[in-house]
């Protein structure tokens, strides 16, 4: 079984469908190889294999692999760049869909019955990252499958999700002073509630025709503040207006719960509007901090720039169908990705050698070209002979400052 998990994780961390298929040819031609080396697999297993066997495993085993990661991280003061609002760690949720078939199934797949006839099997996740503004790296967290759920006959969906992973995760990362990001969707009294119980704050998006009452307490409202902040891009000169006002209730009805709004349009000199967003959230908002808090809730665009952009197209093939099985399997190889995603993300904050690799290479695809090739043709003892092997190759100068 470790074999096979091992097997699985290689092929995401070097990018390389066929690594399997080479490492084979290379232990029949010299008696040894890079997944015994590399990954520590005594047998390599075949395709077919590594999917039967996994296929049982429930992904949940993997799950503690990001909080462990995730603590080192914060103990190590790794995390300190990524702190914003109050000294908080901002986790932007948000779902992605990643499989979708009107033949393949397995029995966790979410069924949508169209009125056409046809019927459409789908995999999708709530992937929780940690984003910051400014900082172009994202940390994975645990996803939370959105799937069907024992003893629910209503079908499962994105916010029923995002709380389960609130609950699930609060006392892990409540510690840690933690902010939960989200896009409208999230911006609902329940989700709200469930943020605050465990421990969390919010910025959520806050979009008018969504949320009508809130709206009409912003029109004429008595302590509304203004900020305006004129700057120069470097090209042309832009005005950024702030509107903020604290506790007016997010919705109708006497238990409404009050929160802080604030929002942002973005002016040319001729008036012309080019960005308008506004957020709600608990957290205070003065006129020293609502700039932050603004850019705070707009670093949440980093899960689809930094995150499901990489995953998608530099590389990881998150919608590429590895393997569904009737079970766990496509879950699992999806926590795999993630993982394998998470750890080339930590040797690029901790490793000085993979970090000058990275930056001395033009892209991330022609860093993992290079390894694949590599891979292939040589066996290497060590991860640390395999980045040696490059910067010689390289001929860069290295000097371990760490």
């Amino acid at each position: 079984m470790e074999d096979a998990a091992m097997g699985a994780f290689s092929v995401f961390f070097t990018q390389s469908p066929s690594f399997l298929a080479f490492q084979k040819t290379m232990e029949q031609n010299k008696g040894k190889s890079n997944a015994r080396t590399l990954f520590g697999m005594e047998r390599i297993p075949c395709d077919n294999h590594i999917r039967d066997l996994l296929d049982e495993v429930h992904p949940s085993y993997i799950f503690p692999m990001f909080s462990f990661i995730f603590k080192g991280l914060d103990m190590s003061g790794c995390l300190d760049p990524f702190r914003s609002v109050n000294n908080n760690l901002l986790i932007a949720l948000d779902g992605t869909h990643y499989f979708s078939s009107d033949a393949v199934r397995c029995e966790n797949c979410s069924i949508t019955k169209h009125r056409n006839g046809k019927t459409v099997y789908s995999h999708s996740a709530v992937v929780p990252v940690i984003v910051s503004p400014g900082n172009d790296k994202v940390i994975a967290l645990e996803p939370e499958f959105i799937m069907p759920q024992d003893g629910h006959k209503k079908q499962d969906c994105e916010n029923t999700a995002a709380k389960r992973w609130l609950v699930k995760y609060g006392e892990c990362y409540r510690g840690s002073n933690i902010t939960i990001l989200g896009d409208d969707l999230y911006c609902r009294q329940p989700i709200c509630e469930t943020i605050m119980e465990q421990g969390f704050n919010f910025i959520l998006v806050c979009k008018p025709e969504s949320h009508k009452t809130l709206y009409e307490w912003t029109e004429g409202a008595e302590g509304m503040k203004t900020l305006l902040i004129r700057r120069w891009t470097g090209k042309r000169r832009e005005n950024d207006n702030y509107r903020f006002i604290s506790r007016i209730p997010l919705c109708d009805g006497e238990k409404a719960l009050e929160v802080n709004w604030c929002e942002i349009t973005t002016t040319l000199e001729d008036g012309s509007i080019i960005y308008k967003n506004s957020f709600v959230t608990n957290h205070e908002i003065t006129e020293k901090n609502v700039i932050e808090i603004v850019m705070a809730g707009r670093s949440r665009w980093k899960t689809e720039n930094e995150n499901y952009n990489v995953l998608k197209t530099k590389g990881y093939n998150l919608e590429h169908n590895f393997g569904h099985g009737k079970k766990y399997l496509s879950l699992l190889l999806l926590t795999f990705n993630l993982l394998a995603f998470l750890f080339h993300t930590v040797l690029d904050i901790f490793d000085n050698k993979y970090k000058m690799l990275r930056k001395q290479l033009p892209s991330r695809k022609t860093f993992f070209d290079d390894m694949r090739a590599l891979t292939r043709y040589i066996c290497f003892d060590s991860w640390e002979s395999l980045l040696n092997f490059m910067i010689s190759g390289l001929e860069i100068e290295f000097s371990d400052t760490g």
